[in-house]
Formats: C-alpha cells, structure tokens, sequence
C-alpha cells in the first residue's frame, strides 16, 4: 500500500463506507466494508493522516487491488 493508497483487499463490491474525503484517520482504522462471498471485508488505513480522496461509492464492484482512494499523511 505505498503513498497511502488504499487498496482493495479481495475482489466483490463496496457494502459501506464509513468516512468522508477530508476526514481524519489513524492507520488500521476501518474506512469501508467490502462484501465477497457473503462475508465482509474491512479496508483498513494504510497509514495516519487524511482522506484526500475516494474513487469508489457504496454498490460499486471491485477488483482485487483496486485503488479505492487516498490517504495524504
């Protein structure tokens, strides 16, 4: 997860978002819950700092290792 991308763990669809471009996080924070196979998949923050931007909204598919936004530190 280099420069604070943040990254699709698997591939599947985004269930929820649970923060805001311009939001504070701390690394391992959950930013959003991806839904593969009828389980669901936390994305955590790569590292501390803000949200810059998000590329995806909830409903969206994905694939494994999509950039789902940015985190700027």
């Amino acid at each position: 997860m280099a420069n604070g991308e943040i990254l699709a763990p698997v591939s599947g669809s985004v269930w929820k978002i649970e923060c805001t471009e311009g939001q504070a996080v701390s690394e391992g924070d959950t930013l959003m819950i991806l839904e593969s196979m009828k389980m669901e998949i936390p994305v955590e923050a790569p590292v501390s700092g803000t949200i810059a931007s998000l590329t995806v909204k909830e409903g969206d598919p994905v694939e494994e290792d999509a950039v789902l936004g940015v985190v700027t530190t």
